[in-house]
């Protein structure tokens, strides 16, 4: 096995174990994320590996390289667990 396809078969496994778990906005933050810590050709193996377009990575690349805050919630106020007394 070559170094890239080595490497490759770490990222998939990652991606395997983590993505599910994961929302769509996260799922493209952390795809970003790897494709800029691999460097170029970052955004190819990571779609690859991840099972996901090209341009989801970019778009979380993207997202990561922007100025904006981190969103803060998820769900919008009151989607929690009925508090009211019965």
């Amino acid at each position: 096995m070559s170094g890239l396809e080595g490497q490759r078969a770490v990222l998939a496994a990652k991606f395997g174990a983590v993505l599910p778990h994961l929302d769509e906005r996260q799922r493209r933050l952390v795809v970003g994320a790897e494709a800029q810590s691999l460097g170029h050709g970052g955004i190819r193996a990571v779609a690859r590996a991840a099972g996901v377009r090209e341009g989801t990575v970019t778009a979380g690349v993207r997202e990561l390289s922007s100025r904006e805050a981190p969103l803060g919630r998820i769900r919008r106020p009151g989607g929690g667990a009925n508090t009211s007394p019965t």
